[in-house]
């Protein structure tokens, strides 16, 4: 039972904690309260457990907002409580990739693999995540944590991406990916406590 060394966790083709960043895209109510690919409540769920993956592992993290000073709302509080310490970057564009200050703080980020999650998955997902896969990017939706606005538009909005070069991953697999050994303890607490205690073996 002998773990091999750690891979370089830069170049890992893998998702690590230090060659990947965290996008979460207009997660507000109006947008929330229009999804019908997937129950709310459970979505709801899945982008704040990835939330929480993403703070654990100490993923830079980039959120966005759409339009609030026309009256969308912020990110839902939920989330917000999640991603108290991280500035909401309030945009106008349909596509985030268009907005210079978005596209800026995903380049500072320093990382080339980006976790992507967006509402809706045909709109503001597909758009930026096309844009950052021409730019080089590497792509990974998160597709239990995103919606649409039909079941219909959510696979069409994924498999435009994927066809793209998008990797499509689950948010438990995202956790598994990320964690990767038991034995690098540190994280181990809370991806216990957000996979299973919180999530997979909570009872109701």
């Amino acid at each position: 039972m002998t773990s091999e060394p750690i891979r370089d966790q830069v170049t890992d083709r893998l998702l690590t904690p230090q060659n990947a960043a965290l996008v979460v895209i207009d997660y507000q109510p109006s947008q929330i309260q229009t999804v019908t690919s997937m129950d709310r409540d459970l979505l709801l769920d899945n982008i704040v457990s990835v939330a929480r993956l993403a703070k654990a592992f100490d993923l830079p993290i980039v959120l966005s907002t759409v339009n609030v000073a026309n009256g969308q709302g912020h990110t839902v509080p939920e989330l917000r409580a999640v991603l108290f310490d991280n500035p909401e970057i309030d945009r106008t564009q349909i596509n985030s990739w268009e907005d210079l200050e978005f596209r800026s703080a995903v380049q500072a980020t320093g990382r080339q693999k980006l976790i992507m999650t967006a509402l809706w998955t045909e709109v503001c997902l597909t758009f930026p995540a096309l844009d950052a896969l021409r730019e080089g990017f590497e792509v990974y939706p998160v597709v239990d944590a995103v919606g649409g606005t039909s079941p219909e538009a959510h696979r069409a909005g994924l498999e435009r991406i994927v066809q793209a070069g998008a990797q499509p991953i689950g948010w438990v697999s995202l956790a598994c990916e990320l964690q990767r050994d038991w034995a690098r303890t540190a994280t181990v607490p809370d991806v216990v406590d957000i996979v299973l205690t919180s999530r997979l073996l909570k009872t109701t």
